[in-house]
């Protein structure tokens, strides 16, 4: 004999609230498993050092979080170019990014232009232990505009292009050559007698490919990969600078984390970096050579005495950036690099 009706609505409304339940549980259960995303976003290919670096770091991340943690990599300005990028860390809209050193002055920390200084390294020894003693002091500063400093990675010195050949400080008289957004950096090309203009990198192989700007600086991997080598008939091995790069992270995101997540980000940026460092020499190496190797422009070496008439005149820039990189931090930057002063 079946049961009566109405002993049989309870037990179904019953039922159904305990499947309501289990279902939102299941739901609640798949949605704490959702990876925490983290967004790093670059401005270069993703065959240079600092392209390679990122996909390191992302491999590891995911590899040690097992899968609690997926890295989305953005190079080339998928997301946003130069001038955006640091105000999208700041807001959250990408967790990481890896600016060249030249990009914090917007932000009021002008002490990282100390790097952009012309002739300032000597190697990469000396690059290498200025950012890991004055570089990481540096870092602190940036914690009050709401973004970590992890890491700094190499990525060797600058060449200079133009179509014109490039050996004496003469040859730049009136040239205008694209530059980062950097105090330093213009004060460099005034120094020279060039005319700098300050271009997002993205934009530059359609600039020198249309004229806009005669010429440029960079390192061998970028000129490379953006293939700007093809637009530009002279190519001048100068080393008169050298690009870095901070691995950084939006400060409130990084944390947020639990600890054990916070603590796979800070072992994956570590080896990330010794990866991304020990690439860096060789891949601009091997970028040189296939640069010589296209025919497409005409690479030229500075003689010694070439290189000194270049410090020569490059030396002012020193002194009139003591007002604004302060004179304090450029005295520790010389003792941390060992810098002498041309005769």
């Amino acid at each position: 004999m079946s049961a009566p009706l109405s002993t049989l609505l309870p037990r179904r409304l019953l039922l159904s609230a305990a499947l309501a339940v289990a279902g939102l549980a299941t739901g609640a259960g798949a949605f704490a498993q959702a990876p925490i995303v983290i967004k790093l976003s670059h401005v270069v290919a993703p065959d240079t050092p600092k392209g390679k670096g990122a996909q390191r770091f992302k491999e590891l991340v995911e590899e040690r979080s097992k899968g609690r943690l997926k890295v989305e990599v953005y190079p080339n300005s998928q997301l946003y170019k130069d001038k955006e990028e640091l105000e999208a860390l700041q807001l959250g809209s990408v967790q990481m990014l890896a600016p060249s050193l030249a990009k914090f002055g917007p932000l009021g920390v002008k002490e990282f232009e100390v790097f952009d200084l012309p002739f300032l390294f000597k190697d990469d020894a000396a690059f290498r232990n200025t950012t890991q003693t004055l570089g990481m002091e540096l870092f602190k500063k940036l914690e009050p505009k709401g973004i970590k400093g992890l890491a700094f990675w190499d990525n060797g010195f600058h060449i200079m292009s133009a179509n014109k050949p490039l050996h004496h400080v003469a040859d730049f008289k009136g040239l205008k050559m694209r530059i980062q957004s950097s105090k330093v950096l213009d004060a460099q090309m005034r120094a020279l007698g060039a005319i700098p203009q300050v271009m997002a990198f993205s934009e530059l192989y359609q600039a020198l490919q249309s004229g806009v700007v005669d010429g440029t600086e960079g390192v061998p991997s970028n000129f490379y990969t953006q293939k700007t080598y093809e637009v530009q008939k002279h190519t001048t091995v100068s080393n008169h600078g050298h690009l870095a790069y901070a691995l950084i992270i939006n400060k409130k995101f990084y944390d947020g984390l639990p600890a054990d997540l916070r603590a796979v980000v800070d072992s994956s940026v570590k080896d990330a970096t010794t990866y991304a460092n020990a690439i860096a020499a060789t891949e601009n190496q091997q970028a040189m050579e296939k640069i010589k190797a296209s025919g497409k422009t005409t690479v030229y070496t500075l003689t010694p005495a070439e290189v000194n008439e270049w410090k020569l005149a490059l030396m002012s820039v020193h002194k009139d950036m003591e007002g604004r990189v302060g004179k304090a931090t450029i005295e520790s930057a010389y003792k941390a690099s060992g810098f002498v002063l041309p005769k």
